[in-house]
């Protein structure tokens, strides 16, 4: 074990390596993007251990990891409120930390939000495969999820550590406290094929997520949507139901209807299939995705891609170095 290593004591639940911008180029041979749920919040993590912020690091589901570290390192902890300690005792989240070699440091369950992030200064230095060292984990693209007694390599250390800096409260994502979170949306590219109330309703609406959610996709439960009539009366090579359509390419946030089941395409979806997409997540708003538990409340806000393209602008205005204080 070199000096520049994590040791994993105990993995978590589904805990990845993921890097940005994610595993780009390969959608049409089924490989997809992957990369961080929360850009937000992985970005501001590596900001405050000094790294590009585009730098590998960990993203924690639900439950996180127990890691010793083998060297002295700067580490911080930011998404969702998972409580760290080191060697037993709390430490603030969105802030550098200074670790020392031989000390522990434990995630613990998400209090609020689902998922949080770990970054240390140098990155995790796993092998890049297909251009990415984000990781794929129901496929085991660029490995797989943490396991117990795994080592991970480290990248080269800073010349000095970093000071110790925190992300005012102002610039960090604000996470739903009464399980309700409002998500934009756009129309398209198939909101033809809804009859016009059902797109209204889906913006009117309470979306629960279901438990059966994940990386893939976030399958909804809500009321049921009429389709127009060229989903009612089509050809044959669109499939039977009237939500199915000729294969064709997903986007990325994609909420795929498949029968009247809404599911969000995410992170790892796949990229074509024979369902109808009526709506569009705006990227801006996938760190909401990331951050919503099963049984929290989705309400979508209609938007229209200059929004959108203005909202993208102002999160990565607030995922710059310029956003951090001295702690």
């Amino acid at each position: 074990m070199t000096a520049r290593s994590i040791a994993v004591l105990k993995p978590g639940l589904e805990t990845t390596v993921q890097e940005l911008p994610g595993r780009i180029g390969y959608l049409e041979q089924g490989f997809p993007v992957s990369g961080p749920f929360d850009k937000w919040s992985f970005r501001q993590a590596n900001l405050l251990v000094g790294n590009p912020r585009d730098t590998a690091a960990l993203e924690c589901q639900l439950l996180g990891p127990t890691l010793r570290f083998e060297g002295d390192a700067a580490v911080a902890v930011t998404g969702a409120d998972m409580r760290p300690k080191l060697d037993g005792q709390p430490v603030p989240m969105w802030q550098t930390l200074h670790v020392r070699a031989g000390q522990v440091l434990e995630i613990g369950a998400a209090y609020s939000g689902a998922r949080g992030y770990v970054a240390v200064a140098g990155g995790i230095d796993t092998p890049v495969v297909l251009g990415s060292r984000a990781v794929f984990h129901m496929a085991r693209v660029g490995g797989q999820a943490l396991v117990a007694q795994q080592v991970l390599p480290l990248g080269a250390a800073p010349a000095a550590m970093p000071q110790i800096l925190t992300v005012p409260p102002a610039s960090r994502p604000a996470f739903a406290t009464d399980k309700r979170w409002q998500v934009e949306a756009l129309a398209g590219p198939n909101d033809d094929w809804l009859d016009p109330a059902s797109v209204a309703m889906f913006f009117s609406a309470d979306w629960a997520v279901q438990a059966k959610s994940n990386r893939t996709g976030i399958r909804l439960t809500g009321p049921e949507f009429a389709f127009a009539g060229r989903a009612l009366s089509k050809g044959s090579d669109h499939g039977q139901d009237p939500s199915n359509i000729i294969d064709h390419g997903y986007p990325l946030g994609a909420v795929n209807l498949a029968g009247q089941t809404p599911i969000i395409l995410v992170n790892d979806a796949p990229s074509t299939g024979g369902f109808i997409n009526p709506f569009t997540i705006a990227s801006a708003a996938f760190w909401k995705l990331a951050q919503a538990k099963p049984g929290d409340v989705l309400r979508f806000r209609r938007t229209d891609r200059t929004e959108a393209g203005a909202l993208r602008a102002a999160l990565d205005a607030v995922t710059s170095a310029g956003v951090l204080v001295r702690a």
